[in-house]
C-alpha cells in the first residue's frame, strides 16, 4: 500500500558529498518514522539514521557530524544528506517507512525502497 522510491546514489571521491531522497506514495496512509539503512556485500543491513514524525533524529555513531536526515511531510519525502563520505560508507542505501492504514493508530506496517548504491573512492 504504501510505495518508496529512492534516488540520489552514485559515485563520488572520498570527501564528497551526495543527497540521498526518498519519497513514498500510495492512496489510505499516515507515515509515522522514517529511516535510511545500508548494506554492504557480504555484511548485515544496519540502521544508518532515523526520523520521527515530529522531527526527532537519531544517527549510527559512525555517521553522526557528517550526515543529516530531514524530511518534507507535505512531500511524503524523507532524505540524507552525506558530506565528508568515506570509502567505508559505500554500501546500498535503503529507504524504510513505518506506516499505518490512515484509520488506525497503529504503525504496524513496514515498506522498504529499492536501494540506490551509494560508491566511494578513496
Amino acid at each position: 500500500q504504501v510505495h518508496l522510491v529512492e534516488s540520489g546514489g552514485g559515485y563520488v571521491q572520498a570527501g564528497g558529498s551526495l543527497k540521498l531522497s526518498c519519497t513514498a506514495s500510495g492512496s489510505g496512509f499516515n507515515i509515522n518514522a522514517m529511516a535510511w539503512y545500508r548494506q554492504a556485500p557480504g555484511k548485515q543491513r544496519e540502521l544508518v539514521a532515523s526520523i520521527s514524525s515530529g522531527g526527532t533524529t537519531d544517527y549510527a555513531d559512525s555517521v553522526k557530524g557528517r550526515f543529516t536526515i530531514s524530511r518534507d511531510n507535505t512531500k511524503n519525502t524523507v532524505y540524507l544528506q552525506m558530506n565528508s563520505l568515506k570509502p567505508e560508507d559505500t554500501a546500498v542505501f535503503y529507504c524504510n517507512a513505518r506506516w499505518a492504514l490512515y484509520y488506525s493508530a497503529d504503525y504496524v506496517h513496514a515498506s522498504w525502497g529499492q536501494g540506490t548504491q551509494v560508491t566511494v573512492s578513496s
